[in-house]
């Protein structure tokens, strides 16, 4: 199943800094931090939904061998 949250939230988080934020820090612009952050969001999210398709986000599933001792029963005389 294909994991959409995390990368949804970060292109949320990305459109609310470069759309609804008006301020910069020193220097450095808070729009422009929200674009990257909505790039990236959007890259790993085209990744899972690519990666679900080919079926590498699945993941193996080893058997548990579990070895027991061999109990003999008792000859009756």
């Amino acid at each position: 199943m294909v994991d959409v949250g995390p990368p949804i939230g970060l292109m949320a988080i990305g459109l609310i800094l470069w759309l609804a934020v008006t301020a910069t820090i020193g220097g450095i612009s808070i729009q422009t931090i929200g674009i990257i952050l909505f790039v990236i969001g959007l890259v790993w999210l085209v990744i899972e939904m690519v990666g679900s398709r080919r079926g590498t986000a699945t993941v193996a599933h080893r058997e548990r061998v579990v070895e027991r001792p061999v109990v003999r029963e008792r000859e009756v005389r």
